[in-house]
């Protein structure tokens, strides 16, 4: 496999266009009915938690981070991820959670979720949220609902409708 000449960079507001392109290659249409989109609507993503990947000029990757309520605890939401189908494989995503969830935990943040497949988000400290504890807006398979702890026992007691919320 070649080495890419891979930067991690913050977000910027010219950023956007792209992104929204990268967003429609990765998840296509549908991605407008998903579950976090709708917990995204409610909520503007944490600027300085969100960080784009470049292979030289080319936005190739992307992730954002944005406020929630987990019932009366807040917590951040991890998604959209998106990297470009191209790059797939090749640890760009891996390297833009990495990225996202240390500047979280420097910030003090606690809690992160998401929507996504245990195996893959499990190296990042993600597992299966507890059962019957969190209320998501619309139906998500339980297997695919994990949290991650930024701080050791940031879940403890956590339970509730899990609603987006403005910084």
């Amino acid at each position: 496999m070649t080495t890419l000449p891979l930067s991690i960079l913050p977000e910027r507001p010219e950023d956007a266009a792209p992104i929204e392109r990268l967003h429609e290659r990765a998840f296509g249409p549908g991605r407008f009915a998903r579950t976090a989109f709708r917990l995204r609507e409610g909520a503007e993503a944490t600027p300085e938690l969100c960080f784009t990947a470049l292979v030289g000029t080319l936005l190739v990757g992307s992730i954002r981070l944005s406020p929630i309520s987990l019932g009366e605890v807040p917590g951040l939401l991890l998604g959209p991820l998106a990297v470009d189908p191209a790059f797939e494989g090749r640890g760009i995503g891996a390297a833009l959670i990495g990225r996202s969830l240390e500047r979280a935990k420097a910030d003090g943040h606690r809690l992160v979720i998401l929507v996504g497949d245990e195996p893959y988000y499990a190296r990042f400290g993600f597992a299966r949220a507890p059962a019957g504890r969190l209320q998501m807006p619309a139906p998500v398979d339980p297997a695919r609902l994990l949290a991650a702890e930024l701080e050791p026992g940031a879940l403890d007691g956590v339970a509730g409708q899990v609603v987006g919320r403005r910084g």
